[in-house]
């Protein structure tokens, strides 16, 4: 619906631009063709711009389905269990690993193991085939973020990732630059370049 309407915004400002154009003849009248056709692909870049960069789809505000319909609400929240538990790697590792079939099974192999979802768990284990967890949050690729480091220096995980113990689904999130020296100038962190992030 957003994306009609921010589209549907575009198109009647860009008429109004052509009427206005005509109207006071800003247009020369022999160059008419070009410059609609340049009005148009200028309006077509500046939306393919707000949509690339600036617009978020309605699934990142409830977060990204998952294979296994998981709730970090009821796991972290209700059931108290610590983020290390199922991340295994955030302490030791630059990346936090995502948790193994296994790890499910842990627990659900007792506490409602007749779920259809967990029976579906129990396909993957059977086949060993890894859940296909969906990746929620993203980092620009040039980007080395070291979870060991920051769990060392005792940063909560909720300081990057928000509330999780609220979310049934982890909501989408982009770090962009800003946020991470806004929190290192804070901490008074190291603000090197290659030292801090892009190693």
């Amino acid at each position: 619906m957003e994306v009609l309407l921010s589209l549907t915004l575009l198109t009647i400002t860009t008429v109004l631009l052509v009427i206005l154009g005509i109207k006071y003849r800003i247009f020369l009248w022999g160059n008419r063709s070009a410059l609609l056709l340049t009005l148009f692909a200028a309006v077509f870049v500046v939306g393919f711009l707000y949509f690339f960069y600036f617009y978020r789809t309605p699934s990142m505000a409830i977060g990204v389905e998952q294979p296994i319909p998981f709730s970090h609400r009821v796991h972290s929240g209700v059931k108290n269990i610590q983020c290390q538990f199922c991340h295994p790697y955030v302490g030791r590792s630059i990346h936090p690993g995502l948790p193994p079939v296994e790890k499910c099974l842990y627990c659900h192999k007792y506490i409602i193991a007749r779920h259809p979802q967990i029976l579906k768990e129990h396909r993957y284990y059977d086949t060993r085939t890894p859940t296909p967890w969906k990746k929620a949050n993203y980092l620009a690729e040039h980007v080395l973020f070291n979870h060991q480091r920051h769990i060392r220096k005792e940063v909560a995980c909720k300081e990057c990732h928000g509330a999780v113990e609220t979310m049934d689904r982890i909501r989408g999130k982009y770090f962009y630059m800003q946020f991470c020296i806004k929190c290192h100038r804070e901490r008074k962190a190291n603000l090197g370049c290659w030292l801090a992030c892009h190693s």
